[in-house]
């Protein structure tokens, strides 16, 4: 794009945020506590509803059981969510992502205060589907976080391309009507040397400025030390000279800045500007290489720091009441510039990093400007709360160094771009929607909704959904829902500039190398990835505490994108040089993924369990199927089943023993070209489809509050020191694609005025 063309993209967007900017919903009142339309969020209808599929992470359960470094740790702990890859090809295992319900990390939408995260967009997404990432949910420190919401199922059909699994929206503290701040400190130390230990300190601050002005700062320093080579080094494949990795580590510093104009009792105005950069520390990963190479056992035994990000992100937010009606209008910004030191794009050495002077930075920015108007109606006998809302995002992406692969070889490429473009890709996505919450009597609430959207690049998609709640009592509830998800290809997808290019060991089986071996190209006539979501489940919610819900879902997931096997063409070389076959990304026909998930909390001491109370959930995976292949979307556990026993022993002191069991694991036998990992030469079949079987891991923490702003807090975690090892790079290693850590013991110190 020419700067001209951006610069007045900028404009018509800041032109049209001045032309909305009809003031907004105050969020907190004078005294800092939450007034009626604070409740007001990107997840408030569906969290209003009580909807099966939401749950909610509160502060004080970040207090009980402070993670060590990223919220995932916290987030896994809701039902219907794991950390998995977002294929099964068990690649970079150690940097698992929240799933939500089977449906891949990519199809799980992180908000930061109802705004999208999409920071991993910028990293190069390889051909099995999997990117070198973390994730998005480490970019709020657990300091600064108010509440974290988990939606799951048809109800997040409303947020757009991505939220096919579910949206996680984290929300942040905000100002107060007093002065007050905090200083947290926490330290983990693993009882076994070869594994990372994390230090954090965090500080909040927070007050007035004027009657008018409040502001909001926090900070973040936070270093979590990478697994050493040793640790995995009993698995090392043939003569290689690199052990399977380990967690890798990684260097946090995080800064935020929020600054609120309440122009009255009904509007209010608020500026955020925050920075952020993470580092890692290298662990000796890469995507394919089973051996490894001297240079990576070099970096990794030095603790070098390969890649780093840095996120830069601003928004202005109006809210307002008029009358009965509430609005919100946001514009956003989020620019990361993704720097690394260069992986190989192609065949063996893809992921692997081959120089250590070579570093290359992608680019991405997104800009995205949304609001919702909220109005509660009586029509008939029918009570109504209508939402309609917008949004329209630009992404631009400038990754030159991942269209770097050559293309000349049997020929070249046909009418591949010489230039290729510079690595720009760009996509514009354009919505609108409206949801009605209908209350009919006092046992029905039925709510309808449409979303409608038009991408730049593959055209329009409608999002229809429906979500019913039926109360047989006051205390038994029936719900249901049915939406229609999707989700847009990403921008290296759908670049015909980016190749990926294999000498001839990676062509399939059934399509072998001509003598030039096999392209695998980008695709911009890709269909969107869609999904019919559906739900069904019983809840019991009496006055006591006691909560009790069953649902079972069921996901139809058409036209995955997966890196195609077979053919489109080949290339046309002159005489005397053998053709390479060519292929594209393509969508998968069919795949579903189906389950139950469920809790029960038992108030077992006090009011409603204030003194002592036990509470559980559990997900059940019943398929998670390409049924094209027949072999696994990811590697998740059949069950997941969490436990903890929360007993407030006085005022003071609170004790917490948590559990998790993990069921049976099993790789997928067909790798990415659809090839039997069994039939190829040289190949341990036990390994490959080794399943990783059930387990457990329990933890045990104590909160004790010296005063009301000052609390020490410790711990143990996995107390039975159970440990499991990752067996082997890439897919090599069958289930066993990841490390489960040993025991380890952590304290915590919160200072607060």
């Amino acid at each position: 794009m020419s700067p001209s063309r951006r610069q007045t993209r900028t404009a018509l967007f800041v032109s049209l945020a001045l032309l909305l900017t009809t003031p907004a919903l105050a969020q907190t009142s004078d005294t800092g506590e939450a007034t009626e339309l604070d409740t007001v969020r990107v997840t408030a209808a569906a969290i209003a509803r009580q909807a099966l599929g939401s749950s909610v992470i509160t502060v004080e359960d970040i207090e009980r059981r402070p993670p060590a470094n990223d919220l995932s740790e916290l987030i896994r702990t809701m039902p219907g969510v794991n950390l998995t890859g977002n294929s099964a090809s068990g690649q970079y295992g150690n940097n698992r992502q929240i799933d939500l319900r089977g449906m891949g990390p990519e199809n799980t939408l992180i908000l930061v205060d109802g705004k999208p995260v999409g920071s991993r967009d910028s990293i190069r997404m390889g051909r099995s589907g999997e990117r070198n990432t973390r994730g998005d949910t480490n970019w709020v420190p657990a300091e600064a976080v108010e509440r974290i919401e988990v939606l799951r199922g048809p109800a997040a059909a409303r947020y757009g391309s991505g939220a096919s699994g579910g949206v996680v929206n984290i929300i942040t503290r905000r100002p107060t009507g007093e002065l007050t701040g905090a200083l947290s400190l926490f330290g983990q130390v693993p009882q076994h040397g070869d594994e990372g230990g994390s230090q954090r300190a965090g500080v909040t601050l927070s007050g007035p400025l004027t009657d008018a002005l409040s502001f909001r700062l926090y900070g973040n320093v936070n270093k979590t030390d990478a697994d050493s080579l040793d640790l995995n080094a009993d698995f090392l494949t043939g003569n290689g000279v690199t052990p399977p990795a380990g967690r890798e580590g990684v260097r946090n510093r995080d800064l935020n800045a929020l600054l609120r104009w309440d122009i009255s009792d009904a509007h209010v105005l608020e500026f955020e500007a925050g920075t952020s950069r993470q580092g890692n520390i290298f662990a000796g990963d890469r995507a394919v290489s089973l051996d490894g190479t001297p240079l990576l056992t070099e970096l990794a035994n030095a603790g070098a720091e390969t890649n780093r990000m840095y996120r830069n992100s601003g928004a202005l937010t109006h809210r307002g009441r008029f009358g009965d009606g509430s609005s919100r209008l946001t514009l956003a910004f989020e620019g990361t510039n993704n720097k690394r030191l260069n992986e190989g794009l192609a065949g063996g050495p893809e992921g692997s990093i081959g120089d250590p002077h070579a570093w290359s930075t992608s680019r991405l920015r997104n800009a995205a400007i949304d609001g919702e108007f909220s109005l509660p109606t009586t029509l008939g006998a029918a009570e109504h709360i209508w939402t309609v809302g917008f949004e329209h995002r630009d992404s631009e992406l400038e990754d030159p160094y991942s269209v770097s692969q050559s293309g000349s070889a049997g020929g070249g490429v046909p009418g591949l771009d010489p230039s290729r473009g510079g690595g720009r890709a760009e996509a514009r996505t354009t919505a609108g929607f409206i949801e009605d919450n209908i209350y009919l009597g006092e046992r029905w609430i039925v709510t309808p909704g449409l979303r409608f959207d038009h991408h730049s690049q593959f055209g329009n998609n409608t999002s229809p959904s429906l979500n019913v709640q039926f109360a047989i009592n006051d205390e038994v509830k029936l719900k249901g829902g049915v939406a229609r998800a999707f989700k847009a290809p990403n921008l290296y997808q759908s670049n015909p500039s980016y190749l990926y290019y294999t000498r001839g060991n990676g062509c399939p089986d059934t399509y072998a190398s001509l003598g030039s071996g096999c392209y695998v190209q980008g695709n911009a006539g890709l269909d969107a990835e869609t999904s019919l979501n559906k739900e069904i489940g019983i809840e019991w919610a009496p006055a006591s505490g006691h909560h009790a819900s069953l649902t079972y879902f069921h996901n139809d997931y058409e036209d995955k994108i997966v890196s195609g096997y077979v053919p489109v063409g080949q290339t046309q070389p002159p005489p005397g040089v053998q053709p390479a076959r060519i292929f594209r990304w393509d969508n998968a026909p069919e795949a579903v993924v189906q389950g139950l998930e469920g809790n029960l909390n038992i108030p077992l001491l006090g009011t409603r369990g204030d003194v002592l109370k036990w509470n559980n959930n559990v997900t059940w995976m019943i398929e998670n199927e390409n049924k094209l292949t027949g072999q696994p979307l990811s590697v998740i556990p059949e069950y997941t089943v969490n436990t903890s026993l929360d007993w407030q022993a006085s005022d003071a002191l609170s004790l917490l023993l948590t559990g998790t069991f993990y069921g049976r694991q099993e790789p997928a036998t067909r790798d990415m070209n659809n090839d039997d990992r069994c039939s190829e030469a040289g190949a341990d079949c036990a390994s490959l489809r080794q399943v990783r079987g059930p387990y457990s891991v329990w933890g045990l923490g104590a909160r004790y509050r010296i005063t009301h702003t000052v609390s020490l807090g410790g711990g143990v975690n996995n107390v039975l020191d159970k440990q499991l090892f990752r067996e082997s790079s890439s897919s090599q290693a069958g289930a066993a694609t990841y490390n489960e850590p040993g025991r380890a013991y952590y304290v915590s110190m919160h200072i607060g005025f």
